[in-house]
């Protein structure tokens, strides 16, 4: 048994031409009655159907990817989308989110990618490396990184988890040396992301 994701797009070849960045080879393409292609990478197979006028904003396209290799399949997408964009795309259609753990997927290292038409990625770790760790003995700093995580990258609301993370340093004068690096070099990502979408 098998599941393959279909998935809305505004352009089958928009998608097409995103989706070889990645490593994916076009399977079978059509344009009418229906514009529809899909695509496969290793197994990983995905399939699109053109709507004409759809918007990326509109997208509530999903799907989640279990994998065994977060990170070299991180390392792989993220080589081919600064090969095909000239840089990591980090806001905006498309763009990919780095690997960090997350507390809403039991603990397991994940990252998202979200095409050109809006639909999200969620690629999750097989398991979780490690426990869960109790709420009572995580630092205010640690939850506050482990909630915009949740934020930023799963529901794609960079500014509140900015938010979050700035008020969570400002207040926490506590925490471990390795907490605030974490912590810091997030925020300075999530602002990247901020200040590249004030760009456009």
């Amino acid at each position: 048994m098998r599941t393959i994701p279909l998935l809305p797009c505004a352009s089958i070849d928009e998608i097409a031409k995103f989706a070889d960045h990645l490593g994916f080879r076009v399977t079978y393409r059509q344009v009418r009655p229906n514009p529809y292609v899909a695509l496969d990478r290793d197994g990983l197979e995905l399939h699109y159907f053109g709507i004409p006028g759809f918007l990326p904003e509109d997208s509530y396209g999903s799907c989640v990817v279990i994998t065994d290799d977060v990170e070299g399949l991180f390392d792989a997408f993220a080589a081919g989308l600064r090969a095909g964009y000239g840089k990591l795309p980090v806001s905006g259609f498309p763009r990919i989110t780095r690997p960090r753990r997350r507390k809403n997927n039991d603990n397991r290292s994940g990252f998202s990618l979200v095409d050109p038409s809006g639909n999200w990625i969620r690629v999750s770790a097989e398991r979780s490396p490690v426990e869960l760790p109790s709420e009572a003995s995580v630092s205010r700093l640690r939850g506050a990184v482990d909630n915009a995580v949740v934020i930023a990258d799963s529901h794609g609301d960079a500014a509140q988890a900015a938010k979050i993370l700035a008020g969570a340093l400002a207040r926490d004068t506590t925490a471990r040396p390795e907490e605030r690096r974490e912590a810091e070099e997030y925020l300075a990502e999530l602002r990247e992301r901020l200040a590249e979408l004030r760009g456009h």
